[in-house]
């Protein structure tokens, strides 16, 4: 039996998607395969080990799993993870490990990580470089492929360079704001290179977190200072009169795509609330009714997509369908997508073929499978 810790949580405007999405997971994950071990971590970044018996009272529960203060869990580099109890864990007190002191340090005995985080500090490589450190198999992109996947401004480049469609799109920093004049000039680029409406966005967050339509040139810097709240860079692009298609992609050296599905959103655009408050934010398709033509080409772009941004594990790419022209534009790639009952990306799958339970023992293979190769590989000489 495997002992997998299945992280959730984080310091990340997603915090509570995660608990949504690693609830599900340890529902439907297989216990006579794998031994769940939970490390919730909270909005401060703190790693807290939960209760033992967690995962087997939440498979009979509804909603988001608990998030408990508990032993923290620290990382050590080539050695894994430790549950450490006690004050002097952050230096407090005197007490030495191993001394008789207040402090106790135990291993956590660990065969593979599932980061069941959404956004920053989970989905951007940080997390999964902390883990690379440790030498523990994880699932999911590498440090790389997970960063690409996370700044939508580099994905879009490396993807303009492989010859894939893409919505266009203007990267503004913090540092093109501040004067009248630079403002409005701004206003003026956007105006005439995209008109209005217009989208404003983080570039590194995802479901739509701080994400605004903008319908005039008046409404653009109050959009980027709000973007700019969630992160440093921010892209302003067209409002593109589209059908919202996604694609789930699996697997390492040779991914598979599987049939597109089609989010309808009931309010303006596909945010954050429709996403996950209001239950009848968006009719979920699968799979998306559209021409066999279409899913192959959204197919086929998908897995480019996903080979160009060195992901490995899995991937959601997000399309539009533009209605009046029938192309396919790349919007965005998630390489930790929502993994709730309801989330598109396991129930794409599911469509073709594999079930949510088989599809996480699936990723942990595709993760201990990445875990040996690198572990092939010389470091020195």
């Amino acid at each position: 039996m495997k002992r997998i810790v299945i992280l959730y949580g984080g310091r990340s405007g997603e915090h509570e998607v995660s608990l949504m999405s690693a609830a599900s997971i340890v529902r439907h994950i297989d216990l006579k395969t794998f031994e769940p071990i939970l490390v919730g971590i909270d909005k401060d970044g703190v790693w807290h080990l939960q209760e033992k018996d967690l995962p087997v009272r939440q498979r009979m529960a509804e909603g988001p799993l608990p998030l408990l203060p508990g032993p923290r869990v620290v990382v050590a580099p080539a050695a894994g993870l430790f549950a450490v109890e006690g004050e002097a864990w952050r230096g407090e007190a005197s007490g030495k490990a191993g001394s008789g002191g207040s402090t106790k340090i135990r291993a956590l005995p660990c065969d593979l990580v599932f980061p069941v985080l959404h956004g920053t500090f989970g989905e951007d490589g940080t997390v999964q470089g902390l883990l690379e450190v440790a030498g523990l198999p994880y699932v999911g992109a590498s440090v790389l492929g997970s960063a690409l996947g996370m700044d939508k401004e580099k994905a879009k480049e490396l993807w303009l360079r492989a010859g894939l469609p893409v919505v266009p799109f203007l990267a503004v920093r913090k540092g093109e704001l501040g004067t009248q004049e630079s403002e409005e000039l701004l206003r003026r680029k956007v105006g005439a290179r995209f008109g209005w409406p217009a989208f404003v966005k983080p570039a590194c967050a995802g479901s739509s977190v701080g994400a605004t339509k903008v319908d005039s040139a008046e409404e653009l810097v109050p959009a980027i200072r709000e973007a700019l709240a969630w992160d440093t860079k921010v892209l302003v692009e067209p409002f593109v009169n589209a059908r919202e298609i996604e694609c789930s992609v699996l697997g390492n050296a040779s991914p598979a795509a599987y049939g597109p599905g089609e989010v309808a959103p009931t309010h303006e655009f596909y945010d954050y609330e429709a996403k996950y408050v209001d239950p009848d934010g968006a009719r979920l398709e699968v799979p998306a009714a559209i021409s066999e033509e279409q899913a192959e080409r959204v197919r086929s772009v998908a897995l480019a997509a996903y080979i160009a941004c060195e992901i490995s594990g899995m991937a959601r790419v997000d399309f539009f369908l533009d209605k009046r022209t029938g192309e396919v534009l790349l919007n965005e790639l998630n390489t930790i997508p929502g993994f709730t009952h309801i989330s598109m990306y396991p129930r794409m799958c599911e469509a073709g073929g594999i079930s949510y339970t088989a599809l996480i023992t699936k990723l942990a293979e595709l993760a201990i499978e990445k875990h040996a190769l690198r572990a092939s590989l010389r470091f020195s000489r």
